[in-house]
């Protein structure tokens, strides 16, 4: 996630200080993931040097509001409709399976069984996430979450994939 193009997305269509744009982040990801204030104001800060915001009311330093200036807009729409690469062989649980066979561990069996717990819960928190949504009102969280699921769904079906594979061995 780009905090730095969060941040111009939220200013683009009015001027914000660092405290709203932390509760609005928040909110436009229905609290899911949280923004340290520290990295708000120093990103805020690198925006302001490279051009791409401008404080409104340098003299109070309390509350400055920000805005997006054109080079803001550009960059972000430019980043906008780059596409997003997936870093496939970068999988946390795959690094772990890799670093048990380097080992010989012999609890494989258990770490998998674990790994499939731990999925389940996720798919079933953002199932529940989901039927507190309005599917109109938040059309685009519902699209998030219906792409975690089906991720995880994928995991699962791999997970079981490699389980049955050790029942062969």
């Amino acid at each position: 996630m780009s905090v730095k193009h969060a941040i111009l997305a939220l200013v683009y269509h009015t001027s914000r200080h660092g405290y709203d744009i932390k509760t609005s982040f928040e909110k436009m990801v229905h609290q899911q993931w949280r923004l340290n204030a520290g990295q708000i104001y120093t990103t805020l800060d690198r925006l302001v040097r490279d051009g791409l915001v401008e404080p409104l009311n340098e003299e109070r330093k309390e509350r400055k509001e920000y805005k997006i200036t054109d080079k803001g807009k550009d960059e972000l729409h430019h980043w906008l409709l780059q596409p997003v690469e997936r870093s496939l062989m970068k999988d946390a649980f795959y690094f772990k399976l890799l670093c048990a066979k380097e080992i010989d561990f012999n609890n494989e069996k258990d770490m998998l069984k674990q790994q499939q717990s731990a999925i389940v819960r996720n798919m079933m928190q953002l199932r529940q996430l989901r039927n507190q949504l309005d599917e109109f009102r938040h059309r685009y969280m519902v699209y998030l979450i219906e792409g975690g699921i089906l991720h995880l769904e994928a995991d699962m079906k791999w997970l079981e994939m490699i389980l049955d594979e050790e029942k062969m061995d």
